[in-house]
């Protein structure tokens, strides 16, 4: 009997030891978690409202403080308390906060530890001085400012490929940073359906292509009124402005420091209502799914989404399925005429529903419709790859770029701020674009189970009862952060694998019946 109590005093002392290490660790995350929120803040002011002047102070900071957090995260008290806690929370409940921490936290080590954290620095420095770079050239559309530093970003991001260690290719090191598990392998078949498919489509459009006219869309909106507009209108679809707040930027984006502070930007084109409109409706929903996650997961490596395509997902939902339906029409039109009156005054709500899904080839991947996004995203991943696994050099680039619009969408930019220029990902997010992709095919996987669970989908957008889709949302997506990786979370919530084919039956039907074929 002393021998069995013994025992159990052992596992007590046992188990309290390791909560102890756990609580260590989750302290230690919390510290680095803290730094990772200055620095997003930096970088949200440096896109916002930083002085022009200020870019290499900006970035020297930016370099010292990600170099910081950095060598905390990838230290060897950091690693050790992993790999000592790893068998104790293989044996805790699988969702348990503690193992789901472990898992998460374990994935990001085991990455960044083989990141030296001089080279962690010199990229953070190069990626802010780019994205300056890259503003000041769209701003005079002219490549040659920033083909310079694009080809360091290139050799960086080549290099950091090399540290992450791959099998097949350099990008497939590129995509786990976003999308863990997925690899070029599994995107080309896909894309290659996805692409066959969208040109079908849209030559059926282009047939017909002035069937529908944006014209009610291209008047002079001012843009005072459109910035009170968009900021009321996210929060009638419950974005918290206790929790965040909305700017404007030369290219839109969410950026969050914790669950209880995401901010959003906007782009305003004072004659084209749509390019605020939807730049809104798409970073809400990024914005929705930060401020969604449990509060409990503040400061631990579960407070982010399940990977960038699920974030994706929720803000092309917003965008597209909700925004671009005909009851998101009977909904917005009235507020819009509030707003608007003489430049909405004899408009109908199928006019407004035509006009914001008119379809056809268009240069600008932001303000493209839904049929011909995915070419835009399908594009870019191609050339990424060609880039990246040095198939083509940073000069080629232009002249890619433009043989593919041609071939995808019968049409070329005339300038560099139409094409080339036109997305700031290239200063330091090789890998990302295909998450546009995936977050269209998951949107239409989500739409479709939330009519299953909820009913009458179209009644509450039209009553502009928004609740009922966010709280769904907040239930089988948003509230469990990190906690599961992107697969995992689709066959957890949804019951399905990653799928292209709702969202082709969802085109189709919409696009049919918009053009008449």
């Amino acid at each position: 009997m002393e021998v069995a109590a013994a025992q159990v005093v052992d596992c007590e002392n046992s188990a309290n030891s390791m909560i102890k290490k756990f609580e260590k660790l989750k302290q230690k995350y919390a510290e680095i978690s803290n730094i990772n929120s200055a620095i997003s803040l930096l970088q949200w002011d440096r896109r916002t409202y930083m002085p022009p002047m200020g870019s290499e102070a900006r970035a020297e900071a930016l370099s010292a403080l990600e170099s910081i957090a950095h060598e905390k995260f990838t230290s060897s008290e950091i690693g050790d308390l992993i790999n000592e806690l790893h068998d104790w929370a293989n044996d805790l409940n699988y969702d348990s906060f503690e193992a789901s921490f472990l898992r998460a936290a374990k994935r990001k080590y085991d990455r960044e530890v083989k990141i030296p954290s001089d080279f962690v620095r010199e990229s953070a420095r190069e990626i802010s001085l780019a994205t300056d770079l890259w503003t000041k050239a769209k701003q005079d559309s002219d490549f040659s400012l920033f083909a310079p530093q694009l080809e360091k970003i290139v050799n960086l991001t080549r290099q950091k490929a090399s540290y992450l260690i791959y099998t097949e290719t350099p990008y497939d090191a590129l995509l786990d940073l976003y999308e863990p598990g997925i690899k070029k392998s599994d995107l080309e078949p896909l894309f290659s359906e996805l692409k066959e498919q969208l040109i079908s489509l849209t030559e059926k459009i282009k047939a017909d292509e002035n069937k529908i006219s944006n014209d009610i869309l291209k008047n002079d909106f001012g843009e005072e009124s459109q910035v009170f507009f968009l900021d009321r209108l996210v929060c009638d679809l419950g974005y918290d402005p206790l929790k965040g707040r909305q700017d404007r930027s030369v290219h839109p984006f969410t950026i969050s420091m914790s669950p209880a502070d995401v901010r959003i930007t906007t782009r305003i084109n004072k004659n084209y209502l749509s390019t605020g409109l939807y730049a809104s409706l798409h970073e809400c929903g990024h914005a929705l799914y930060d401020q969604g996650i449990r509060s409990e997961f503040e400061r631990t490596p579960l407070a982010e989404g399940a990977s960038y395509a699920i974030h994706e997902s929720q803000s092309r939902f917003w965008e597209n399925i909700v925004g671009r339906s005909l009851p998101f029409s009977k909904w917005i039109l009235p507020r819009l005429k509030e707003i608007f009156p003489s430049q909405f005054e004899n408009t109908t709500p199928e006019d407004f529903y035509k006009a914001v899904n008119k379809a056809g080839p268009s240069l600008i991947r932001v303000e493209a419709d839904e049929v011909t996004y995915n070419l835009h995203i399908i594009l870019r991943f191609e050339i990424e790859v060609l880039l990246i696994e040095s198939k083509i050099s940073v000069t080629d680039i232009p002249d890619v770029w433009n043989e593919k619009m041609r071939d995808y969408f019968g049409i070329v930019p005339q300038k560099d701020s139409e094409g080339v220029l036109q997305d700031v990902h290239w200063t330091g997010s090789f890998g990302y674009f295909p998450s546009y992709a995936l977050g269209n095919l998951i949107s239409a996987q989500i739409f479709s189970k939330m009519e299953k669970e909820t009913g009458d989908i179209e009644k509450a957008i039209e009553k502009g009862r928004f609740d009922v889709l966010l709280n769904w949302l907040r239930k089988k997506i948003h509230n469990y952060g990190a906690k599961y990786e992107p697969a995992e979370l689709l066959s957890k919530s949804l019951g399905v694998k990653l799928s292209a084919e709702p969202f082709l039956e969802y085109l189709k039907k919409k696009y049919s019946d918009l053009y008449s074929f």
